[in-house]
């Protein structure tokens, strides 16, 4: 059957929906048939991120040559290692891989050859790079994409689930080499190759010094015992949810948080003016949320935090305020950003995949002296750029920060401002 446009819907996985693997002997049954399978394997895994505290895997998705597909549920199956060792040789084919490597990880797979089919559909210049818009307009076929936010936690998944999750492996390896290709055609498979080096190498994200600024809505605090109480009910709800495990936002909302904030309650009665607080998770836990609204009320001055979580640690201010403080590194900003954006549109990839917008901020605001290519190229490399980034962008970056430099700042076309 086809649909308009000559698009093919995917409805059912060739040689139908595999059984859910979920013991010891029939993990050993599926880890013998990948190990004697052939080429790449294709990888996904489904996670419960709006449910669940964390991001563990509830289903991992693998399909072989030779293999077929195999659906494990790592729950009942909580050590791949086995898995890891048979495919070990294996190109993993994943589709936005640093979503999934690390819950991958957990469960003892860890790849070491890998191809994205994101980070491929980025470098070859698609607009939308969704795995559904790329197999569609890749490979012509559609895939349902309508489970994507779905509880995977819960038992026993239902054949929708699993019909969806197969799919998602279905043609993984067919996108992978007909964009193989179009990377050959294009000049840009070593630029792919490091690309995925890179994320593969890449360190666990560091943790964040305040995570609790990240409250949505927070701007509405304008107070240092306002974000006190953000602060104090953020941890409070955070621990909750980790003993629970559940998403916290499914134990208190962001915006009962940021309510609380600017009113204070301190009572049962003023607690349940605010909607958020009256949800089921919510009212079993009153105790705590008047403890940490106490907590922020009874905070010495020298205890609040302060109104801004201030710049970049070891780092540039934020560029908006670059031509106030320093109308020369605002020039410099913009000549550099200049030329990486017309690098980016010359070679048909995003500007922040051709250089991220972070190193590209570090090298205007504290550039080398002097500022020629072989100065540029170390700086790069020492923000993490890959060699084939470095190669196509000091030289011309070298030249914008040089010309940059010797203009002034009314000349540049910033302004200068009192600093």
């Amino acid at each position: 059957m086809t649909e308009a446009g000559g698009v093919v819907p995917l409805l059912e996985p060739r040689g139908g929906l595999p059984p859910v693997v979920v013991t010891a002997a029939a993990l050993a049954e599926v880890t013998g048939r990948l190990a004697a399978g052939d080429g790449p394997v294709a990888v996904d895994a489904e996670r419960a991120s709006g449910y669940r505290y964390g991001q563990r895997a509830y289903l991992v998705q693998l399909r072989r040559a030779g293999a077929g597909t195999v659906l494990i549920d790592p729950i009942a199956c909580p050590e791949l290692s086995g898995v890891d060792a048979a495919l070990q040789d294996a190109e993993a084919v994943l589709h936005a891989a640093s979503q999934d490597l690390p819950c991958l990880a957990e469960v003892g797979y860890r790849p070491r050859q890998l191809f994205d089919t994101e980070l491929a559909g980025r470098l070859l210049g698609y607009p939308r790079v969704a795995l559904g818009t790329l197999v569609e307009e890749v490979l012509g076929f559609h895939l349902e994409k309508g489970h994507s936010a779905a509880d995977w936690s819960v038992r026993p998944l239902r054949e929708e689930l699993l019909r969806y999750a197969a799919l998602d492996v279905e043609v993984l390896i067919e996108l992978r080499d007909a964009l193989a290709a179009e990377l050959t055609a294009q000049g840009k498979t070593e630029w792919a190759r490091q690309e995925f080096e890179a994320v593969l190498a890449a360190p666990p994200a560091p943790a964040r010094p305040d995570p609790w600024r990240r409250t949505s809505g927070i701007h509405r605090v304008q107070s240092r015992r306002g974000l006190a109480v953000v602060r104090e009910l953020w941890t409070a709800r955070d621990r909750i949810a980790s003993v629970a495990d559940l998403s916290p936002r499914r134990v208190l909302p962001d915006t009962a948080i940021i309510e609380a904030a600017r009113s204070y309650p301190a009572s049962h009665a003023q607690l349940i003016k605010i909607s958020g607080f009256t949800g089921r998770q919510a009212r079993r836990h009153e105790r705590d949320w008047l403890a940490a609204v106490a907590r922020a009320r009874a905070s010495a001055d020298d205890e609040l935090p302060e109104t801004a979580s201030g710049a970049i640690p070891n780092g540039p201010p934020p560029a908006h305020r670059w031509a106030e403080r320093d109308p020369a590194a605002a020039a410099r900003l913009t000549a550099a950003r200049h030329v990486v954006t017309t690098l980016a549109e010359d070679n048909k990839l995003p500007v922040e995949n051709l250089l991220s917008p972070d190193a590209l901020r570090r090298l205007s605001w504290d550039p080398p002296c002097p500022p020629d290519q072989e100065g540029v190229a170390q700086a790069l490399a020492g923000y993490g750029a890959r060699p084939w980034q470095i190669g196509l962008t000091a030289a011309p970056i070298a030249e914008a920060l040089s010309l940059a430099t010797t203009e002034t700042p009314d000349e540049a076309g910033t302004g200068t401002g009192d600093t």
